[in-house]
């Protein structure tokens, strides 16, 4: 470091100056790349692939930092650290995306044709589709950009085509008419887990029907008024005795016209409504158990989009579900069959992506078989070779697993990844009937030989390509034989079901081996209301504002500053003054270091010489730190390890060991300064590797600073420290504290006495513990001129007193202060809070005050209470020491 170098370094740190400046210094150098090396071990992070219709969240912040923290960290003990990134094509988001950008144009999907369709998708992504990739180099995330991946490439795409198609041959996946989750936005069905329930203020209708051939009138009572077009039953209990002379009998569906039958079957509550239902199997999933048990006649009356078809009366076709709704409950109510309506509140499922409510649907669709594939993965969470952190999502995981039912894996949709099945069209006999599945497209019919095959119109789900990421993003055997299992997973708990246990069960199944060893668990970002961020309640910052105002690292340091694991985050903008109080608190440690350069030489030869208690206690303060954070980190307990690092930097090492260093930096003896110099140097460099991996930025322009280095050289890939146990002192550390609180202690005093900071004080102590070597790092941190020390000690008249450690300290007061104005003004405070008491103690004497107030308003007084009884007893101890 030369003295031009020490004279540009800025009195302030500024993150625009320097983030893009290292970012792209670590990506000219390679310095993420990992290549299969088999003499290093490997550390393995794939990322959780964002979608590529998205943006950068503050969900994304927490995430890719824990990543990044982890990774970096790795890096530096000696891994052969591999963090893959990529993205997620996202079937229906993708979909609608591009739908909504040629209605715009005036653009159907349909009238141009699938082929062209997915070529403005592809042409979307390659516009749209990196803007979070980008986006997250912002937050410096160290991943091996070389390995960039992306659910559609062409190797990836290939093996999803390939899992499908083994899956198939396995017996393991089935096309069937079933019941499933239908998305009217987007025209697909959609999985159990892509279904969100929201309380609705609805209401329930009750509705009657003519029982034929009497004068009797049942009464149903229905949420949805609308489907009653495709009725084909009345159900009640066969145990209500209301009802059992009518079982067996018909009814005439009002407006239809139709004659249903009054069926007797026990999944009837008697208690709901009447205790009689409407039953329509086409729309209702258990009215379609019904409908099996008793062989109803199973009438579908919406189109994909939800509005009616022609299997309704013709005034009551082509209207949206909820117009026709409204015409039901009007022809009823014309009728005279409307007996009442009630408000109601109804859980309805809402699709996650589409954001309209579902409607289930029969339809064919492919199915794959889970129960199998399931028991391994349960087993391998339960028995502890995959760890959850925190443990307690074991219990969420179980209750899926052990409850899985058949995946729906087809979507109607056009971007995605096809499914491998082709259909003879000729159909020359009965075999031709049979899909043909295979990882290529056939050029003939195995059983007729027509060369006029068509191909299945779906796509797989999203998640029935991302279940394979763990290894499918490793191109060849070599790579996946190295890289996996992966290490490490980091995600968002709602998507358990989605992803982690998927990949555990392909992982398992096809692999047959674990997909990760650990899976951590994110916490939810809230805002200050505790509501958690969303674009659409508008209290979600954009990150880059964020990193634009305070500083990519600061963003980082404060996240994981605030979420402990297993426990939400409440942030809020303003809490990044954290994060950027600490990056300046290094940047200033660093220019007074590195100022006291100029007038003193570094000699690395003396760093273990002219050695103090104050050194001693430093070194043994980090390695303490150093293993407990090494504990913290290796039990996912991010949280507390950046508190650790916080703690030592700050307190131990800016506010305790430098100015504990200025003693000793301004002394006459050269070798001395420069033994110190060098130690803290050191020390302060070892510092930066610890808070490297929360704080890239900063720590690598300082890493540049202190020292000069080589070309290509990163503080990124220097070696982490490793704990030196013969340096942990108790002895020092002890000795440490009782200096630190001694000091503290004469503080207290100045400030309590209203001692101007400008006036040197003395001090006597009763102590046969106090040694010279501290008296002096007393005497200049505690502004003090003068201290006696004698075990046989007399208090010196008007002088505060304290007690520390069985250390008697007094500080004469004459003379430092106006001890009748002081006296004068603590009895003041004493009147004051006499009064106080007396008005808050009458206040919780009150027995009406006290049962009838909030509780939080009592505990409140009873807090201010105690707070004013112990300011009382200070305030006289106080005024009795200047008698």
């Amino acid at each position: 470091m030369t003295d031009n170098q020490t004279k540009e370094i800025p009195k302030a740190y500024d993150p625009s100056q320097v983030e893009d400046k290292w970012y792209d210094y670590w990506l000219q150098n390679k310095i993420f790349r990992s290549e299969v090396d088999k003499t290093k071990e490997p550390y393995t992070i794939v990322i959780p692939p964002p979608n590529i219709t998205g943006m950068l969240t503050m969900g994304h912040i927490l995430n890719n930092t824990l990543q990044d923290v982890i990774i970096r960290q790795k890096r530096m003990q000696g891994y052969n650290a591999c963090w893959v990134p990529g993205t997620d094509h996202a079937s229906i988001a993708t979909e609608t995306k591009v739908i909504n950008y040629l209605k715009e144009q005036n653009i159907d999907k349909t009238e141009i044709g699938r082929d062209e369709f997915l070529k403005y998708c592809r042409e979307w992504k390659v516009k749209y589709g990196g803007i979070i990739i980008q986006q997250l180099k912002k937050l410096g995330v160290s991943c091996d950009w070389e390995r960039e991946r992306f659910t559609m490439d062409d190797h990836y795409y290939r093996r999803v085509l390939e899992t499908f198609v083994d899956l198939y041959n396995e017996g393991k996946i089935y096309r069937g008419y079933r019941m499933v989750n239908w998305c009217p936005a987007s025209k697909s069905a959609i999985s159990d887990e892509e279904v969100l329930y929201r309380s609705v203020n609805g209401k329930l209708w009750h509705f009657q029907y003519h029982v034929k051939n009497s004068g009797e009138l049942i009464t149903v009572a229905t949420t949805r008024p609308e489907t009653m077009l495709g009725d084909t039953a009345v159900a009640v209990n066969p145990n209500d005795e209301r009802y059992k002379n009518l079982i067996g009998k018909k009814v005439i569906l009002p407006i239809v016209g139709r004659e249903i039958p009054i069926i007797a079957d026990e999944y009837v509550d008697m208690e709901f409504g009447t205790g009689a239902v409407k039953v329509t199997p086409a729309h209702d999933v258990n009215d379609y158990d019904m409908g099996i048990r008793h062989k109803l006649e199973i009438i579908n009356i919406f189109n994909e989009d939800a509005t009616t078809n022609k299997n309704v009366p013709a005034d009551y076709q082509n209207l949206d579900r909820y117009t026709a709704r409204e015409k039901v409950v009007s022809k009823f109510k014309e009728l005279g069959l409307l007996v009442k309506t009630e408000d109601y509140q109804n859980k309805i499922g809402y699709s996650e992506r589409g954001g309209v409510p579902i409607e289930p649907y029969l339809s064919e669709q492919w199915f794959m078989k889970m129960d199998e594939i399931a028991k391994p993965a349960l087993y391998a969470v339960d028995n502890g070779e995959i760890k959850f952190y925190p443990p307690h999502w074991v219990k969420t995981y179980d209750h899926w697993m052990e409850n899985i039912k058949d995946w729906c894996i087809s979507r109607q949709l056009w971007w995605g990844h096809r499914i491998p099945v082709w259909y003879c069209v000729d159909k020359k006999n009965n075999e031709c009937n049979k899909p043909i599945v295979a990882k290529e497209k056939p050029k003939l019919c195995p059983h007729c030989s027509s060369s006029n095959l068509k191909q299945e119109e779906d796509v797989l789900d999203t998640w029935a390509s991302s279940w394979l990421w763990a290894y499918d993003v490793f191109k060849t055997d070599e790579e996946i034989k190295y890289y996996y299992p992966t290490d490490t997973l980091i995600t968002a708990p709602d998507i358990i079901f989605f992803w982690v246990a998927r990949m555990i069960m392909a992982g398992l199944h096809f692999k047959k081996e674990i997909p990760f060893k650990n899976v951590y668990f994110t916490s939810i970002i809230r805002d200050l209301q505790g509501r958690k961020m969303s674009k659409s309640l508008g209290n979600s910052p954009d990150p880059l504002e964020v990193i634009r105002d305070y500083g990519a690292d600061a963003l980082r340091f404060t996240v994981i500053y605030l979420a402990p694991l297993g426990q939400d985050v409440l942030f809020s903008t303003e809490k990044c003054e954290i994060g950027r109080n600490f990056a300046n608190k290094l940047w200033n440690a660093s220019r007074f270091l590195l100022m006291n350069e100029q007038k003193i030489k570094r000699d690395k030869n003396l760093i273990n010489k002219h050695i103090d208690f104050s050194d001693e206690w430093i070194l043994s303060r980090f390695n303490q730190t150093l293993k407990q954070l090494n504990k913290a980190m290796d039990d996912f307990e991010i949280n507390n390890g950046i508190k650790l690092i916080y703690t030592f930097a700050w307190s131990d090492f800016c506010d305790w060991y430098i100015e504990l260093a200025k003693n000793r930096l301004y002394s006459a003896d050269e070798e001395v300064k420069s033994a110190v110099l060098t130690r803290a140097l050191a020390m302060f460099e070892n510092l930066l590797k610890l808070v490297h991996p929360f704080m890239p930025f900063i720590t690598e322009e300082l890493w540049h600073l202190i020292e000069e280095r080589k070309a290509g050289e990163s503080i990124s890939t220097s070696a982490y420290p490793v704990v030196d146990e013969s340096l942990i002192n108790p002895a020092a550390e002890d000795e440490m504290d009782f200096v630190q609180e001694i000091i503290a202690a004469i503080r207290n005093i100045r400030g309590e006495m209203n001692i101007s900071p400008s006036k040197a004080v003395k001090a006597f102590m009763k102590s046969k513990e106090v040694k010279q070597h501290q008296i002096d790092y007393i005497k200049k941190l505690a502004r003090v001129e003068n201290i006696t020390v004698d075990e046989n000690l007399i208090k010196p008249g008007a002088s505060a007193a304290t007690v520390i450690k069985g250390c008697e300290i007094y500080i004469p007061l004459e003379g430092l202060i106006d001890l009748d104005v002081e006296r004068g003004r603590l009895q003041k405070e004493i009147d004051r809070l006499h009064g106080a008491l007396t008005g808050i103690n009458k206040k919780l004497s009150n027995e009406k005050f006290v049962n009838n107030a909030a509780p939080d308003v009592v505990e409140k007084e009873k807090q201010k209470q105690k707070d004013w009884e112990d300011k009382l007893q200070k305030y006289n101890e106080l005024l009795a020491s200047l008698a």
